[in-house]
């Protein structure tokens, strides 16, 4: 694979200066890829690193992938479109070295498998960019702007724990009830949305 470049690679990023942690990406990617709500069965893993500030990991398509080069049973492919991955299960008996080898956590292991799962974009319309309740998702075609939006959410956190303390202490709760709760109609919006999709979908026989 060395040398090797993809013409169109795209990838989901987040803006940490607008994820709120909800996980709502978790259960949308378990429910598109499993059937199922267990967000440890979700390609897109939320990382609480305290309560203001919230990233997201998921597979980049890297350029000479370090998960490929790890796997010693060579089940891990790239797609020429994009690099996304291509995991044999019959070949890949789950012994996480890929895992280890990624540098961005963007690759799982199934938690009733032998076997690693990644993003696959999902056709090219990833559900996780769909539902998230404070468009906090994106698709980028480099790490630039992920790079751009942690050093700016960074260089905030202060302002923003000093916003929150002067809103205490001047017991300005309104602004504080407020926020919260333009926040969670976004996430019952987005909510209903998936419930919607979910009832119009035809089960499988």
């Amino acid at each position: 694979m060395s040398g090797v470049s993809f013409a169109v690679r795209r990838f989901v990023s987040v803006d940490p200066s607008k994820c709120i942690g909800c996980s709502l990406c978790e259960f949308v990617c378990a429910m598109e890829k499993e059937g199922e709500p267990n967000p440890l069965k979700s390609r897109i893993r939320v990382v609480h690193l305290n309560p203001i500030f919230n990233l997201t990991v998921v597979c980049r398509f890297c350029v000479n992938a370090h998960c490929v080069r790890a796997c010693p049973r060579n089940a891990i492919k790239q797609s020429e479109r994009g690099g996304i991955l291509i995991i044999d299960e019959d070949k890949c008996d789950g012994c996480v070295l890929c895992v280890q080898a990624c540098p961005y956590g963007g690759i799982m292991l199934h938690p009733e498998k032998p076997l690693v799962i990644a993003c696959d974009l999902c056709g090219g319309e990833p559900k996780c960019i769909e539902y998230c309740p404070e468009t906090a998702l994106e698709l980028v075609s480099d790490d630039r702007r992920f790079n751009e939006a942690l050093s700016s959410t960074m260089e905030k956190i202060p302002a923003v724990i000093e916003k929150i303390i002067d809103d205490i202490k001047g017991r300005r709760w309104a602004n504080i009830f407020a926020e919260a709760e333009e926040r969670n109609q976004r996430f019952e919006d987005k909510l209903k949305a998936l419930a919607l999709n979910i009832k119009r979908k035809p089960k499988s026989k």
